[in-house]
């Protein structure tokens, strides 16, 4: 049961009728009329009960779109039902204008729609819908709650998606596909032509110049059906934020980028993700377009408070098979992270697979770093500065041991990424 703002007002209008007849009982007989009428029309109201509420499924939508849950409430009573009706959804998930004013007939039915802005990641779920049933006078309402499940699975935002037209037109260059064909790069035979001055003397195929009066070379274009393996870091260190984007986020950011260059390039992409476990793996194989599953496998992934499992993450790589790929570890290069857990599981990644680390840098530090304005602010310049250096060595050991570093702010990391992919491609090195 509730009551309205009319009932306050009905009682303060008693004070007309004191001020008449002031006396302790006129007050008492105004508040228990009050009371009856409050009764009365809380007896009169329609039982919510007497309402169907039906969700409607709700489609998927990116981080920071808009989207809208649907509810169907059908009225099966003998009396028209006048109230509200409100769609309570997780806080995450944006809901705006959920309470709707309702006035059905007997057998009427109407569609309320509530729009979702959601700000976060991964399955959203509608709470409860509560039904608000007001009597005839407007005094007093019946109440009831009830679970009517719904849920709405947001993914990534992928902002970076604005780059991969410029990323697209440089690998055509690469492939081939350009006006200008690029030549002598490579590892995946091309065609056959008569030498030239200036053409490489390793490139000449001695069996077909044998067959032919004129020395022949072999030419060589960028190989195709290569394998990228994406590994996401979801541990401690993915939760950080960075200009108030969590670390995870601008990580996947970098890697759907990646993942849409190098299927579009006809590489293997498979995704793998996790912290002491696996969380996330997809298997791109012969797939034409595995970034939706990517996609859809970043959604529910979040931050894990607990330090990651390198060993276990590098079997996972290791057991998706022997075939030589590009292992892209998007993590965090702090000192202590790496060199606990990370070094230790590298040398069977290397000897196998060309690996880069990829690394989401935060600008503040390079901020405070050139702040010196006061005594604080020096010590935190100087706290900055030894940050970065160690950022520095740990990058420095990594490519010692013969893997590539792209450490790059959040809005350019997916452009650095891809820059690099599409260098190793250019070098014959993928």
């Amino acid at each position: 049961m509730t009551i309205t703002g009319r009932v306050p007002l009905l009682l303060l209008a008693g004070v007309v009728a004191v001020a008449l007849r002031p006396s302790a009982a006129t007050a008492w007989a105004w508040v228990v009329a009050v009371l009856a009428l409050v009764l009365l029309d809380l007896a009169l109201a329609v039982s919510p009960r007497s309402l169907e509420v039906v969700r409607r499924p709700i489609e998927q939508v990116r981080q920071g779109e808009t989207t809208s849950s649907r509810l169907v409430v059908a009225h099966h009573g003998r009396r028209r039902v006048r109230g509200l009706v409100r769609d309570a959804w997780q806080p995450s998930a944006g809901a705006s204008s959920n309470r709707h004013h309702i006035s059905l007939p007997p057998g009427g039915q109407r569609l309320l729609i509530t729009a979702l802005s959601p700000v976060r990641r991964g399955d959203l779920r509608a709470h409860a819908v509560t039904v608000r049933s007001t009597g005839p006078l407007g005094l007093a309402a019946r109440q009831r709650s009830r679970r009517v499940p719904g849920s709405v699975r947001v993914l990534p935002p992928f902002h970076s998606r604005k780059h991969l037209p410029s990323r697209l037109a440089r690998l055509r260059e690469l492939d081939g596909r350009a006006a200008v064909r690029v030549r002598g790069q490579g590892t995946e035979f091309d065609s056959l032509r008569e030498y030239v001055r200036g053409d490489d003397v390793r490139s000449i195929d001695w069996r077909a110049t044998a067959r032919s009066r004129q020395t022949v070379v072999r030419t060589w274009q960028p190989e195709r059906r290569r394998r990228v393996l994406l590994v996401l870091d979801t541990s401690r260190t993915s939760a950080g934020r960075v200009d108030d984007v969590p670390r995870l986020d601008s990580s996947m950011d970098a890697a759907l980028l990646l993942a849409a260059l190098a299927d579009r390039a006809g590489d293997t992409v498979d995704f793998l993700a996790g912290d002491r476990q696996v969380r996330a793996r997809v298997r791109g194989g012969s797939r034409t377009d595995v970034l939706p599953l990517i996609v859809e496998a970043m959604a529910g992934l979040q931050p894990v408070i607990a330090e990651a499992d390198w060993n276990r993450l590098a079997s996972a790589v290791l057991a998706l098979g022997r075939q030589s790929a590009l292992v892209v570890l998007l993590t965090a290069l702090d000192t202590a992270a790496v060199e606990e857990t990370l070094l230790p599981s590298l040398p069977a990644l290397v000897h196998r697979h060309q690996v880069l680390v990829a690394s989401v840098r935060d600008p503040e530090l390079d901020r405070m770093a050139a702040r010196t304005g006061d005594v604080a602010q020096v010590y935190a310049a100087a706290a900055a500065e030894r940050a970065l250096a160690d950022r520095t060595r740990t990058a420095e050991v990594l490519r010692v041991l013969g893997v590539d570093v792209v450490d790059a702010t959040a809005d350019r990391l997916p452009v650095a990424l891809t820059d690099h992919y599409l260098s190793l491609k250019a070098r014959g090195l993928l």
